[in-house]
């Protein structure tokens, strides 16, 4: 039996869309170009949420793209405080997902230890 999603998992993928569609379409931001939110975790009162992300371009240092979204963070909130209709717009805290850098690291490790397959294996 599948377990029930809390509310707070189904706000959090509201966020995550909406942030996704204003970091796309209404900030002009050039340090948030390249910005992609990967997840929301909420608590459950849904006051706070935190946003981890990564950027396109595949560097390791993402010190001034969360200045960025740190500088536009009150913006974002009260855009998704009017487009989603909560009682309480949550604040909003950026952290870096180092899952994808660990993931890609892990794979270029894999690639180098895996030998080559022969044609026709």
């Amino acid at each position: 039996m599948a377990l029930p999603f809390r509310r707070a998992d189904r706000v959090g993928d509201l966020i995550r869309r909406e942030l996704s569609r204003l970091l796309l379409r209404e900030i002009k931001d050039p340090r948030l170009s390249q910005v992609i939110v990967t997840a929301v975790q909420l608590t459950s009162d849904l006051r706070y949420a935190r946003v981890f992300f990564t950027a396109g371009t595949g560097g390791t240092d993402h010190a001034a793209e969360l200045k960025g979204l740190q500088a536009a963070a009150g913006f974002l909130r009260g855009h998704l405080g009017r487009s989603l209709r909560l009682r309480y717009a949550p604040e909003l805290v950026f952290e870096v997902d180092e899952s994808v850098d660990r993931s890609l690291h892990i794979a270029a490790l894999l690639k180098q230890v895996a030998p080559p397959e022969e044609p026709g294996e």
